[in-house]
């Protein structure tokens, strides 16, 4: 209903994710904008990466290589559309996201709140596969 079209112009370019569009429903941990600005996510396989996004609901996985990942989540409600981008930069040693809404101007914290949640799974299952 509200999914809008998938954007053609995501991805990585010279090391970098697209940046924000500068609405308060985009975080990006390569941005310089306060508003935007997310710390990237400590540096995991992108197979453990996968498993903590599959598992979330209304999830789809559109594209996957050996250092990039690109999802769609859908919201429960109204079925917008997140695009939801992680690049695990070897340099940086960081897994680094972009995570924006498709519509709109406002998202209520909302693309904030899954990079934190995937963050903490993250860390849960380092913290597991350590024990």
């Amino acid at each position: 209903m509200f999914s809008g079209k998938r954007p053609t112009n995501l991805g990585v370019k010279n090391g970098k994710l697209k940046a924000c569009p500068g609405t308060p429903n985009c975080v990006n941990s390569q941005s310089q904008d306060s508003q935007a600005k997310i710390a990237p996510l400590p540096a995991a396989p992108l197979a453990d990466l996968r498993k903590v996004v599959e598992a979330m609901e209304r999830t789809k996985i559109i594209k996957m290589t050996d250092n990039y990942l690109y999802a769609e989540f859908k919201s429960k409600l109204m079925g917008f559309i997140d695009d939801v981008e992680f690049y695990l930069d070897p340099a940086a040693k960081v897994i680094h996201v972009r995570s924006a809404s498709r519509l709109g101007q406002s998202d209520l914290g909302a693309n904030r709140q899954r990079v934190e949640m995937i963050r903490e799974q993250l860390r849960e299952m380092a913290i597991a596969s350590n024990s």
